[in-house]
């Protein structure tokens, strides 16, 4: 921020049509944030404006693709194997990122470094989710995304304090190293509802146990119920699962299940869109200076709301019937900003920005939760990684903009504030997953409709009048 600031007489723009380098270099006035960074270290002003936007587009695609690919393999290995694999791709990339010698090879290393934390985020989420009983999910869960607010606070703490880029991207990876003991099995286990899915029950068996053992309150008591849990897992679980392979395949043809996959992921992709598009406010009611600090404290504070907001509603109110009010007062604090703004002070923008951004984010956050929740066990990873890749993929329309000198800045928020409207519609043909236990199998999945409009305890009726393929 603020980089091109202070060029002086050395300005590399002489007028409209004629540019010239300037011989003595760039000299950059005093900004807010790192005083050094990729700009002023690579002098990325100019000609060379672009390249900042190119690493950010870089950073967003990894991030997507990190989705998608450790979503599959996380499904296919393990939910433990693909988590190491990606927190070891992490500790690597951060080291990259951190000596990159030219910017090229810093781009490069920021997209292995988005799929690697793509794929660490992803993998932990569905440990959580997946060790959990109904009860314990949404404050597991809630938990979590508080933690990753705490984080966004510290992250700036610590560029106030390191002033360096390449000394920043060092303290944040450094910590990552520790996390090298989940490489022990008691830390991280992997997850028996996974190992149940795939027919593993003797893994699954001993992962319990162990879980079990460690929990136990009287050390001299005889396990004669877990004993009896475990033995009916032999005839629940008989071990001749279908393979991950042949569940994907069969995936194809589950009309509900991917149903309620699009859904979910637009309504993620719009509800970040939006959070996203709120930004631009910053000019305009907060300044240029230290608005900067004040919006990104403002979006870190509207996110832990909303995590705090999902706990106390959630389990009371609904996954629907929720995440449709924050999308409604998404998409109405949206519409009055871009259709009334000129007639509103300064103080009501910044409200309603306020509302727009603690809506998105309860909006965005219900989204993933809710599609962890209804997607089955054997498919979860990849079909939780689409959903946080549309997620991540609305983040690509700041940096494009930047491409563009922000013009077209009001008509992407005017596309996202109409979308929101239809997202609003198709969450009325999602079911309902409150209080009920995760879908293992493709079967389970496909039972998950949407209820009755006039009988509220039917939750079986069919959203097409054509049947179902056998799965």
């Amino acid at each position: 921020a603020g980089a091109g600031e202070g060029a002086g007489p050395d300005s590399c723009h002489l007028n409209a049509t004629d540019r010239r380098v300037c011989p003595s270099g760039w000299e950059y006035g005093p900004h807010l944030g790192l005083q050094n960074n990729i700009v002023t270290q690579w002098d990325l002003v100019c000609d060379s404006a672009w390249r900042p936007c190119v690493e950010e587009i870089s950073f967003i695609l990894g991030c997507v693709s990190g989705y998608l690919l450790l979503g599959y393999l996380s499904d296919r290995l393990g939910r433990r194997p693909a988590c190491l694999l990606s927190l070891c791709a992490s500790i690597i990339a951060g080291v990259v990122v951190a000596v990159a010698p030219t910017v090229t090879v810093f781009t490069l290393a920021r997209f292995v470094q988005g799929t690697a934390i793509a794929g660490l985020v992803l993998s932990l989420y569905l440990i959580r989710l997946e060790l959990c009983g109904p009860g314990q999910r949404l404050p597991v869960t809630v938990v979590s995304g508080i933690f990753v607010r705490g984080g966004q606070l510290a992250l700036l703490g610590l560029a106030i304090g390191c002033r360096q880029w390449r000394l920043l991207q060092a303290v944040i990876t450094a910590p990552l190293g520790l996390f090298l003991l989940y490489c022990c099995p008691q830390l991280l286990p992997e997850s028996p509802r996974w190992l149940l899915s795939v027919g593993r029950v003797p893994e699954a068996k001993s992962v319990l146990g162990s879980i079990l053992e460690r929990g136990r309150r009287n050390p001299d008591h005889e396990p004669l119920e877990e004993e009896a849990a475990f033995t009916e897992l032999d005839s629940y679980f008989p071990g001749n699962h279908e393979t991950n392979q042949q569940a994907i395949c069969k995936l194809l043809k589950c009309r509900n299940i991917w149903k309620n996959i699009l859904i979910l992921g637009f309504t993620a992709f719009i509800a970040h869109g939006i959070n996203h598009c709120y930004g631009t406010f910053r000019h305009t009611v907060l300044g240029t200076g230290w608005g900067f600090y004040l919006m990104y404290l403002l979006s870190a504070g509207t996110g832990a709301a909303s995590c705090l907001f999902l706990w106390v509603t959630v389990d009371r109110c609904g996954r629907r019937g929720i995440l449709l009010l924050s999308m409604t007062l998404t998409g109405l604090a949206s519409l009055i900003l871009l259709g009334l703004r000129m007639y509103l002070n300064d103080a009501t923008v910044l409200t309603l920005s306020t509302l727009g951004l603690f809506s998105s984010h309860s909006a965005g956050l219900l989204s993933i939760f809710f599609a962890s929740e209804i997607i089955p066990t054997v498919t979860r990873g990849l079909g939780l990684g689409l959903v946080l890749g549309l997620s991540s993929l609305s983040g690509l329309g700041q940096p494009l903009l930047e491409l563009q000198g922000r013009r077209g800045d009001f008509l992407q928020h005017v596309l996202y504030a109409s979308l929101a409207l239809l997202a609003i519609l198709s969450l009325l043909l999602l079911p309902e997953s409150k209080r009920k236990p995760l879908p293992d199998t493709l079967a389970q999945g496909e039972r998950y409709r949407r209820p009755a409009l006039l009988a509220r305890h039917r939750d079986n009726l069919p959203l097409l009048p054509a049947p179902n393929p056998d799965i």
